[in-house]
């Protein structure tokens, strides 16, 4: 699994509507966050990002519905996962 965080696909699911204040119902996104994520470069930088929208998606009850989604996306893209990252220590993950 090379290179997970770098070539994560985008959290964004393709639902596009910004309700939550002004956070979109699919993904919890603001529109700046969906821009700045094309910026992110590696692990440093997008595990962090994934670990911040996991909390707000969470705490939204919207965790399982887009975690369904992502990995679907991610299937379609011939991507590893990162989701499969978040959940194991941080000294375990060697994939950059």
């Amino acid at each position: 699994m090379a290179k997970t965080w770098a070539k994560a696909p985008s959290p964004c699911i393709s639902v596009c509507k910004f309700r939550d204040e002004g956070r979109c119902i699919g993904c919890q996104m603001t529109k700046p966050e969906k821009k700045r994520f094309k910026r992110l470069k590696g692990k440093a930088e997008r595990r962090p990002f994934f670990e911040m929208l996991r909390e707000r998606l969470v705490a939204r009850d919207r965790y399982a519905y887009w975690s369904r989604m992502y990995r679907r996306r991610c299937l379609k893209k011939a991507a590893d996962c990162p989701l499969d990252k978040l959940e194991q220590p941080d000294g375990l993950d060697r994939a950059a």
